[in-house]
């Protein structure tokens, strides 16, 4: 069904994309943001409240993982730049633990350290680092998601893994 819609040039149908990517799309998000919280599931939605508008264009299940992924990283920006907004007058708490399931205590703990490094880093240079360490991605993925040039990229890269490295080891 859903295949025969992608054969004959038809937009992609809304449902069976849900299902498909949903859980892809909040794994991506929770490692981006740190933590598994409200703000996860309101990228979710998000995500596909865009996708459901946009699924005109969609033609091609083979770049939906793809246009998924740069949306996500899009819509998790802007609640980073949000909290740390919101932050810096004082209006939201500090990030709760991360959690790290089958993680011993020092895994865990290291962990946080990781995620409390990101915390204190530019948005973009938190995004670019999570997409190329926490989910793999290659760096022209990570240049595609982020909207910028592959050096560009690089350079977050590279700048957030030596203030990474320095707050870890200032711990």
């Amino acid at each position: 069904m859903l295949t025969r819609a992608y054969d004959h040039g038809e937009a992609v149908a809304f449902e069976p994309l849900f299902e498909r990517y949903h859980r892809y799309v909040a794994g991506i998000a929770v490692r981006l943001m740190g933590r598994d919280d409200s703000d996860v599931d309101d990228v979710v939605q998000d995500v596909f409240w865009l996708a459901s508008r946009r699924m005109s264009r969609l033609t091609d299940m083979t770049s939906a993982k793809g246009w998924l992924a740069v949306v996500t990283t899009r819509q998790v920006r802007r609640k980073l730049v949000k909290r740390r907004f919101r932050r810096l007058f004082h209006v939201d708490s500090p990030a709760p633990d991360v959690p790290a399931r089958g993680a011993s205590p020092e895994e865990h703990a290291a962990l946080r350290r990781v995620y409390e490094a990101l915390e204190t880093l530019p948005v973009d240079q938190r995004l670019a680092w999570s997409l190329r360490f926490l989910e793999g991605e290659q760096l022209a993925a990570v240049a595609d998601a982020c909207g910028c040039s592959l050096a560009t990229a690089k350079r977050r890269v590279e700048a957030a893994s030596v203030s990474i490295r320095k707050v870890i080891a200032d711990a």
